[in-house]
């Protein structure tokens, strides 16, 4: 009876062992890449995140078609790492992959980021255009053609009373 005991706790212990290695050891593989902005114009600054505690070994780095390798640095307190690239000025507007390479192993996320011509649309008050638009040319006219109008009157006004 003690021996079957025993044997059952050596068995549980086995197991759990067994079931935790896979699980500790993909920590230590690269398992995920970040890329923030996900949208950036040519020229722009890019920070890439890469999850894995091999990625904390020398000689770690990134690359990609729009950015030149670089080297990951730790992030401490965790198993992550990264890197900020800049984007190069001749990268074409597109959809650009992004491969992590950690203590040997690579892993390349598809799309990670898109590269934009020019910069980012910014909406309300972000300008598309540059000088005067039509209706500004329009708006000023007007108010110039009701200043000269007025002074004129004004001084017309002043004029007839100095005479009287």
């Amino acid at each position: 009876m003690r021996n079957s005991r025993a044997l059952a706790a050596v068995v549980a212990a086995g197991a759990l062992v067994g079931f935790g290695a896979p699980s500790a050891a993909a920590w230590a593989e690269p398992s995920n890449i970040v890329a923030m902005p996900s949208v950036i114009a040519r020229g722009g600054h890019l920070t890439v995140t890469v999850d894995g505690s091999s990625c904390h070994a020398a000689g770690s780095y990134v690359e990609s078609p729009a950015f030149p390798r670089t080297h990951l640095k730790p992030i401490t307190g965790g198993s992550t790492a990264s890197a900020t690239v800049k984007i190069n000025h001749n990268a074409h507007p597109g959809a650009y992959d992004i491969t992590a390479n950690c203590g040997g192993k690579p892993l390349t996320r598809p799309h990670a980021f898109t590269v934009i011509h020019g910069g980012v649309r910014g909406g309300v008050g972000g300008g598309t255009t540059s000088g005067a638009t039509r209706t500004d040319m329009a708006i000023g006219g007007a108010l110039v053609t009701v200043a000269v109008v007025g002074g004129g009157v004004f001084w017309m006004r002043r004029r007839s009373e100095s005479k009287a």
